[in-house]
């Protein structure tokens, strides 16, 4: 009877996920759930036939140096920038993610962001804790009312469409969406959506922007000061995509000079250092990356990585291969 493939957890994940794992494979469980270094990874190449990574593990070309054993990185999680995937194909190594199971979870998130700054929720809730609420007054806590607002979609694919279905049948918000490709006429008429050609275009109209594209090399800073000096002062942007594609020095300079209204951002560029200048600024809701984090999803995006390394090890294409 042949063995086991063996495989590696690299962070704890949902009790049902890995107990099912555990009966299929031969399998390593980071019990102490505190991220991997590139030396760990490097060692591990040598030693598992599969790494299951997630957004907080960092795979360089540099962890890819030593004759790899491993096969295949089924990563938990729909972004993969943060693995060097042409390292992994040029040693033969398939790469997966998880697609679809987390965009409505993350939209939720998204739009609790956007309800939050422009309500002001977040100041609203620290003033009542620390005991500084002095009762009802008409002039407190003035917001931004969301119905009938104009919001941006930077990146239509399934969590940009997600976010646009909450955001114009809920709140009848109308929408107006930049993305890398054309996106087809059918789905922009589903949300009564106009499609520009570039973010540049898109700014200046809008009285939320959300983004929903990847990360990476390619989008970082997407997001620098002479864009966000594009967005109206009265503006409020949302980040539930990664944190590199916002320069959070010039977003801090935003926040606090007044040039947008607010930000929320569930995502951060060095993870989990978050700038003092961000943590200080009171139009900024700040959220500890929670977009997929309910039981359902995070259980739903380890059962997609098992059906990857089932269908991988057999031998057949995983339906999520990336690289």
């Amino acid at each position: 009877m042949m063995s086991k493939p063996k495989v590696l957890v690299t962070r704890r994940w949902p009790q049902a996920v890995e107990a099912q794992m555990a009966a299929n494979f031969d399998v390593d469980l980071n019990s102490a759930d505190k991220p991997m270094t590139e030396a760990d990874f490097r060692q591990a190449m040598t030693r598992y036939d599969a790494i299951l990574p997630t957004v907080t593990d960092k795979l360089p070309a540099a962890v890819f140096d030593a004759s790899p054993r491993t096969k295949i990185l089924a990563n938990y999680g729909v972004g993969f920038a943060h693995i060097d995937t042409q390292a992994a194909k040029d040693r033969g190594i398939a790469v997966t993610n998880t697609p679809d199971v987390l965009s409505e979870c993350t939209a939720d998130i998204a739009m609790t962001l956007l309800l939050m700054v422009a309500r002001r929720a977040g100041e609203g809730e620290r003033e009542l804790r620390e005991g500084r609420w002095t009762g009802w007054r008409p002039t407190h806590l003035i917001g931004t009312k969301v119905s009938g607002a104009t919001l941006g979609i930077i990146g239509f694919g399934r969590i940009g469409q997600a976010m646009a279905q909450r955001a114009h049948f809920g709140f009848g918000m109308k929408i107006i969406v930049q993305n890398r490709s054309p996106v087809p006429t059918d789905v922009l008429a589903r949300y009564n959506a106009t499609q520009v050609a570039s973010i540049e275009d898109l700014l200046p109209d809008c009285d939320f922007v959300s983004l929903h594209c990847p990360g990476g090399t390619a989008n970082r800073h997407l997001i620098n000061a002479r864009r966000l000096d594009l967005m109206k002062p009265s503006a409020f942007l949302i980040n539930t995509a990664r944190g590199e594609v916002i320069d959070e020095h010039a977003l801090a300079q935003s926040l606090w000079f007044g040039t947008i209204a607010g930000a929320g951002l569930d995502v951060f560029e060095r993870e989990p250092s978050v700038p003092d200048a961000l943590l200080n600024a009171d139009n900024l809701v700040l959220l500890p990356h929670l977009g997929s984090a309910t039981r359902e999803t995070r259980e739903a995006m380890g059962f997609r990585v098992l059906e990857n390394l089932a269908a991988f090890f057999d031998g057949r294409t995983p339906r999520d291969r990336v690289a």
